[in-house]
């Protein structure tokens, strides 16, 4: 696994990010989401609200945004929690980022059947192209870390980038993925196989219906 995050000075934060509020934008969704709980449970909201917080300020930094602490304060104060609570909700999810990141946060997964089918590979193109693991690159473009099961097992291996997963990956179709991002490029979402669009059998859908007439005609027993 990566190690740990390097959370940033204290005082440098609170400078930048002391006056964090919602835009006009982020506070009409942040009340969406708060109305959607009765009266008195807007607490409820508090994961939808530190991913709202997350985003603008990845809008304001051209990243994929993070968490620093006065913005998880405002985001507890919004919602009238305890700023610990707060906290222990964004330290719990892998999803929020509790210090900067790139411009593309690439999570690769390295759990048992990613590994098994070559996550080894995925993990080299990033190393090629200079990612290190709990890292930034020098222009700021990419942030790499290995994460626990993501629940593509089936069109392992895998990576996220940002709100995108890429499966089915190579050590090739790993760097042009990279290379497509660096350049300015949309590479393209979901399994890098041919034919294959989700995680359908190759060779085309079965059924055990269809498995079950092929080889044995149980059906005078049913």
């Amino acid at each position: 696994m990566a190690g740990a995050v390097h959370i940033p000075d204290e005082a440098e934060t609170r400078a930048k990010w002391g006056g964090f509020a919602f835009s006009p934008a982020y506070k009409a969704k942040a009340d969406v989401f708060i109305g959607r709980y009765p009266a008195g449970r807007q607490q409820s909201a508090v994961m939808a609200l530190l991913d709202l917080a997350q985003r603008q300020v990845g809008d304001e930094t051209q990243t994929q945004g993070w968490l620093p602490v006065p913005v998880i304060e405002y985001v507890a104060s919004y919602l009238g929690m305890p700023y610990m609570r707060t906290y222990e909700v964004a330290t719990f999810y892998t999803m929020y980022n509790l210090a900067p990141v790139g411009r593309f946060h690439v999570q690769i997964c390295g759990t048992t059947p990613c590994m098994l089918r070559g996550s080894d590979d995925i993990i080299a193109a990033c190393k090629n192209r200079g990612l290190v693991k709990g890292g930034t690159t020098p222009d700021g473009l990419f942030t790499l870390n290995e994460v626990e099961c993501m629940g593509n097992c089936a069109s392992a291996p895998m990576v996220q980038i940002n709100d995108d997963n890429y499966e089915d990956l190579d050590y090739d179709s790993m760097t042009a993925i990279l290379s497509d991002l660096a350049e300015g490029k949309q590479p393209k979402v979901g399994t890098q196989l041919p034919g294959r669009h989700t995680v359908e059998p190759f060779g085309g859908a079965t059924t055990l219906q269809a498995m079950v007439d092929k080889n044995h005609d149980y059906r005078g027993d049913w």
